[in-house]
């Protein structure tokens, strides 16, 4: 059986696969000082970083429409997983659900999961790479849907930013009722589950508040050494390897990748984020 991942850009591919034709990533819309940007291969963090800098107002994100989804299930594969960034963070889960509802309402037939990652960034990344292994493995689409769907409620997604200022802006933190940041040198330690964004602590600066957020994640995943450990950036690759490093110092794990953030998880995490799910 062949099979197509589809992901919104939220989500990071490592670099040997960008030009896989298994892989498909659906562009969202970025809007800063006036300017659209689309988070494609034509990003440029930089720069962008240096827009989002610059303008008095937040940058903002727009979920790609429904009729780009249905164009990624235009395909000869057989299976398509389309892997969107939660739901409660983004409409890009209910497009991509009305993108599958136009593909089968135009005559196609295929089997289409939508899996809302109930994550962003490299939470979604970890489901397309567990999908490539249930495939190798000799597993089925009907085999692999239920056991998709457990490994993403078994996986978690931690991040420690610098600024919290578009995700505030934007309304993504509006299940948290108080958030000590006082001053600039509180860095909240947050996570998601399926309400949304959660804090789950907080430090005195980026380099405790990191060093916090690997004691709460050895101490939150069961049978770590089985886990593949990924970790993402925003313009701090040192900050990204220190990371891994506190983490080598607390166990082992299957594997660890390290990537850097695309055009949406930029615009949220901000210069200096961290990004954590395993």
């Amino acid at each position: 059986m062949s099979y197509k991942i589809v992901m919104d850009s939220c989500g990071e591919l490592p670099e040997n696969l960008k030009n896989d034709p298994r892989f498909e990533l659906v562009p969202l819309t970025l809007m800063v000082g006036g300017e659209t940007i689309i988070d494609d291969e034509t990003f440029n963090q930089k720069e962008y970083l240096q827009k989002v800098a610059a303008s008095p107002e937040c940058a903002k994100s727009a979920c790609p429409s429904p009729e780009k989804y249905m164009k990624a299930c235009e395909t000869d594969a057989e299976d398509v997983y389309i892997i969107t960034l939660f739901s409660k963070l983004s409409g890009s889960y209910n497009s991509a659900c009305l993108g599958k509802h136009l593909y089968e309402e135009n005559g196609g037939k295929k089997n289409i999961l939508v899996i809302d990652s109930k994550s962003a960034s490299i939470g979604q990344t970890q489901i397309a790479l567990r999908i490539v292994e249930l495939y190798e493995s000799g597993k089925t689409y009907e085999e692999i849907c239920p056991l998709i769907e457990q490994f993403r409620n078994g996986n978690h997604t931690y991040f420690v930013l610098d600024n919290l200022d578009t995700l505030r802006k934007n309304g993504r933190l509006s299940q948290i009722k108080s958030i000590v940041a006082s001053t600039l040198s509180i860095k909240p330690i947050m996570g998601a589950d399926d309400g949304g964004i959660i804090q789950l602590g907080q430090c005195m600066g980026m380099k405790k508040a990191i060093q916090k957020m690997a004691d709460i994640i050895v101490k939150n995943t069961p049978d770590i050494e089985s886990k593949r450990l990924m970790i993402s950036h925003c313009n701090c690759p040192e900050r990204a390897e220190t990371f891994r490093q506190l983490m080598l110092e607390r166990g082992k794990y299957r594997d660890i990748m390290i990537l850097d953030t695309a055009g949406v998880s930029s615009t949220y995490a901000n210069d200096g984020g961290i990004i954590v799910n395993i």
